[in-house]
Order: C-alpha cells, then sequence, then structure tokens
C-alpha cells in the first residue's frame, strides 16, 4: 500500500493513504501548506472574523471616494458598490407585481446594501455568515454609527466613521448570522433577493440555487453578483458552476451554468459588469469586476 511521509506536531509519520481528502483539499497540500507555516504563527479562523476584514469592508462599504483610494481617481471604481447593487434591486423591483415588499440581503457583509434597500422595502433581512459582520450591522442599526481604520502602511492606520444616511429608516432593517446553503426554513418570501459576491464562497451554490425559488416570491427580483473566482478554499472543484472543462473538453462557465439552473424559474432580466474597489493599504487594492445578473421569478 502507498504511503505518505507527513509531519503531525512537528514529527514524521506514515499514513497509510496516497491521497486523503479532507475538506476538498488534498492530504499533500495541508502536508504543503503546514510546511511551509513552520516557524510562523498559525493563521486561526475565518479571514472574515479579524478586525483587519472588518475595517477593510466598513470602508468599502461606507467611505467615501477621497478614504477608499487615495491615488486612484477612476470615477467607477470609486462608487459604492453595494449601493449599485441596491439600486439595481431597487430599479428591477415593481411593487404592482403582487410580490411582498420584503427584501432579503444574502452575503451583506457590513450592511450598507441592506440599509439602502430599506429606502423602499418595508422590511429587508441581512444574512452574513461572519458574526464580526452581523455584529457590525447591528451596531450601525442601533447607533448609526461605528468607528474603524483605514490602513495606510503596515501599522499605521487613520481613522473614520461608517455613517448610516439620516434618510434611511433602520428599523426595517434585522440582521442575523446564518449560512446560505443552510438557511432557515422560516424565512418567508421576498419581493427581492440580493447576494453579492457570495455564490464563489459557498461550499456548495447549487443547494443555495435550488432554494431561491422558495425564497424570490413570484414575480420578486432575484440579483446576482459575481467574479467567479473559483477556488478550492471555499468550494470543492466538483461544485464549481464553471471554470473547468467537462469530460468532452467543453469549457463550462459559471454564467451558462446559471441559467441552466435557473431556466425553470427565473427569466433573465439584463446583466452588466460592476468594478469593484477594495483598499487595503493606502496603496494597494483589490481591484475586481463582478458580473451584475438580474432575474425574475416566474408566476409558476
Amino acid at each position: 500500500m502507498p504511503v505518505i511521509r507527513a509531519l503531525r506536531d512537528g514529527q514524521f509519520v506514515l499514513v497509510g493513504s496516497a491521497v486523503l481528502l479532507a475538506g476538498g483539499y488534498t492530504f499533500y497540500q495541508i502536508w504543503r501548506r503546514r510546511v511551509a507555516s513552520r516557524g510562523k504563527p498559525e493563521s486561526k479562523g475565518n479571514v472574515y472574523e479579524t478586525q483587519r476584514a472588518l475595517n477593510e469592508y466598513l470602508l468599502f462599504h461606507f467611505g467615501s471616494p477621497q478614504e477608499l483610494s487615495l491615488y486612484i481617481t477612476d470615477p467607477v471604481s470609486l462608487q459604492n458598490f453595494p449601493q449599485r447593487c441596491a439600486q439595481e434591486c431597487i430599479k428591477y423591483f415593481a411593487q404592482q407585481s403582487g410580490a411582498p415588499c420584503r427584501a432579503l440581503d444574502l452575503g451583506c457583509a457590513v450592511g450598507r446594501a441592506s440599509f439602502e434597500l430599506a429606502r423602499v422595502f418595508q422590511e429587508v433581512v441581512g444574512i452574513d455568515f461572519s458574526l464580526s459582520f452581523v455584529t457590525a450591522c447591528n451596531q450601525l442599526k442601533e447607533q448609526g454609527q461605528l468607528p474603524y481604520n483605514a490602513r495606510t502602511e503596515g501599522d499605521l492606520s487613520t481613522q473614520h466613521t461608517a455613517v448610516v444616511p439620516k434618510d434611511i429608516d433602520r428599523s426595517r432593517c434585522f440582521f442575523r448570522q446564518g449560512d446560505a446553503c443552510n438557511l432557515p426554513a422560516d424565512l418567508g418570501s421576498f419581493g427581492c433577493v440580493l447576494a453579492g459576491n457570495l455564490i464563489c464562497r459557498l461550499p456548495d451554490p447549487f443547494v443555495f440555487f435550488h432554494r431561491l425559488p422558495g425564497l424570490v416570491a413570484p414575480g420578486g427580483i432575484l440579483v446576482i453578483t459575481s467574479p467567479y473566482t473559483w477556488l478550492e478554499e471555499f468550494t470543492p472543484k466538483s461544485l464549481w458552476l464553471g471554470g473547468y472543462e467537462d469530460d468532452s473538453g467543453k469549457e463550462v462557465l459559471g454564467f451558462k451554468t446559471m441559467k441552466r439552473v435557473f431556466a425553470p424559474h427565473f427569466e433573465l432580466l439584463a446583466e452588466k459588469n460592476e468594478p469593484i474597489l477594495i483598499r487595503e493599504t493606502a496603496r494597494k487594492h483589490q481591484w475586481t469586476v463582478a458580473h451584475v445578473t438580474i432575474w425574475r421569478r416566474g408566476n409558476y
């Protein structure tokens, strides 16, 4: 039987299999990370639970264009992305459709899109897997503002305050921690569901997709944004929506898979590309282009 020499607590041991699967990673990948990390502090927990991530997302959601980047001047990239997502939801939502005036923001992060949706929707439910993000959402709901730091260089940062616009009724928003692949059965139905940059961070996006017809009321709107960055760190490759070749050698793309899965219940209304800019330091940013797709739930 083939064996692998592996490290456990700094000691070599033998295991009786060439490859072991653990959470979508091969044993070799785990071993390689362990070796690479020797002598370094171990990274613990979810990256979205760190103070650094919380600061970056508060800046991303509530920072002004001048705070979001000190040097980039592209006006489109500097427009508030969560606010733009909410505007697309509001643009396509039609109250006369008979769909309930409720919105669900899945992967709400620190809540800017949820608050913007409350301009129109009588009730907005924001759900995120990160307890840190949901705690920040509830603090913003209660207090209307929350201080944060924007990193400039190394340990240096500047202090800012995230502020919910005063003309928004924050009492319409309700935030809770949750798993998009295991949502509560009692959520009810919504006139609008927003899933912002969520699907390529799910362990099984197909489970989430199959729940959507029960969440979006007939005539309601579904808005999904994604850069389609499929990574085994988040999703086992066997469950990627796209980004691979099938058995015949044909490319499989996430958007085409979405259209196939949604066809029995949703009609595609529009699609567009929207830039995203997330500041990490004064001179380092994440620049991404999200594919925004807007769907209407059929009356069937």
